[in-house]
C-alpha cells in the first residue's frame, strides 16, 4: 500500500470526474502554469490498494515541466465507484476504463504510467491501443502474476474480502502492524486518509483485482513487439516483484531499467524528485 507524503492538493491541481462507459472515475488533474511550454499529456494509474493520491507529490512538478497530468482512482478504488461483481475487475475491463479516460482528454497520444498492478493494466491498454500511447512507463511492476510473499498477501486480502467488511479488514491490518512495530506516518491527516481510502474500497474490487494480480499472464514478448516506447523503473528497495525480475523484464522488452534510490515500492511517494527527473527525461525523449 502506497503512502503519500501529504494529501493537500498541490499547486496547478484540481479534482476531476472522468467519464467512462462503466461510470465516472475520480481523478486529480494538474495543468501547466501560465507561460509554461506545453509538452503533452500523461495518465497515471495506481496499484491494487492504491489511489490517485499515490502520485500527489509528482503532479505539480510534472505540470511545471509542461505536462498535463491526470492521476486516477480505478473503478472500485477510493473515490471511484465500481460494480459489485468481482468479475468486472479483469485487466481487460480496467484497460477499457483507461481507454475511455484517454479518449476524454481529447489528445491523440498520451504518456501512460502504471504503478504495480497498474502496470499490468497499462500494459493491457498499450497492447490494445498502441497507436494512442506516446510512451509507457512501468514502475514497480512485473511481467506476470505477483510472486512470493506479495502473492500470499494478495491471497489473504481476497479471502478476507469474502467475509469481512473493509472496516474490519483495516482493523485487523492495524493489529498486525502494531505487533510488528511498523512505523506510522507522522502526519495525522495522512494516517486518516489511509484509513478512509482503504475503507472506501469496494469489496468486489478487492476480490476482483486481487484475483487479477494473482493470475496475470506473462505478455512481455507481446509488449516488446508492440512498438511502444518503454521504460521499466523500480525503487531500490522494492519487494513486490523482485527487482531482479523487473530488470530481466526490461531486458526482454529491449529497454532501459532505472533503479530509483531512497525508494521502495512507491517511488512517486517516497522519492518524488527522482521520479520526476526520470519521467521528464523519458517523456522528453518520446514526444
Amino acid at each position: 500500500m502506497s503512502t503519500p507524503p501529504f494529501v493537500d492538493l498541490p499547486p496547478h491541481t484540481g479534482a476531476v470526474q472522468l467519464p467512462t462507459a462503466g461510470g465516472p472515475l475520480a481523478g486529480l488533474r494538474a495543468v501547466p502554469p501560465a507561460g509554461a511550454v506545453r509538452r503533452g499529456a500523461a495518465v497515471l494509474v495506481p496499484g491494487y490498494t492504491g489511489s490517485k493520491e499515490d502520485f500527489i507529490a509528482v503532479l505539480a512538478p510534472l505540470a511545471e515541466a509542461g505536462y498535463e497530468v491526470v492521476a486516477i482512482d480505478q473503478r472500485g478504488q477510493n473515490e471511484s465507484a465500481g460494480p459489485d461483481d468481482p468479475g468486472a475487475y479483469t485487466l481487460a475491463r480496467l484497460a477499457e476504463d483507461l481507454a475511455d479516460v484517454v479518449e476524454g482528454l481529447g489528445t491523440e497520444r498520451v504518456h501512460v504510467l502504471g504503478h504495480s498492478f497498474g502496470g499490468l493494466v497499462t500494459r493491457e491498454y498499450a497492447l490494445a491501443h498502441p497507436g494512442r500511447v506516446r510512451s509507457l512507463a512501468l514502475f514497480d511492476s512485473g511481467p506476470a502474476a505477483v510472486p512470493g510473499r506479495s502473492a500470499e498477501q494478495a491471497e489473504l486480502l481476497v479471502a478476507a474480502a469474502g467475509f469481512m467488511s473493509t472496516q474490519q479488514i483495516w482493523a485487523e491490518m492495524q493489529k498486525i502492524a502494531a505487533t510488528q512495530a511498523a512505523p506510522q506516518h507522522p502526519d495525522a491527516a495522512v494516517r486518516a486518509f489511509l484509513q478512509r481510502r482503504f475503507e472506501a474500497n469496494d469489496l468486489a474490487m478487492l476480490i476482483g483485482m486481487g484475483t487479477s494480480i494473482l493470475g496475470a499472464p506473462d505478455r512481455t514478448d507481446e509488449l516488446a513487439a508492440a512498438g511502444v516506447p518503454l521504460l521499466v523503473a523500480a525503487g531500490a528497495g522494492d519487494d513486490a516483484w523482485p527487482v531482479e525480475l523487473q530488470k530481466d523484464m526490461a531486458t526482454r522488452l529491449g529497454t532501459e531499467f532505472v533503479l530509483i534510490q531512497d525508494a521502495a515500492h512507491s517511488p512517486a511517494a517516497e522519492n518524488p524528485a527522482a521520479t520526476v527527473r526520470v519521467l521528464v527525461e523519458f517523456w522528453g525523449q518520446n514526444g
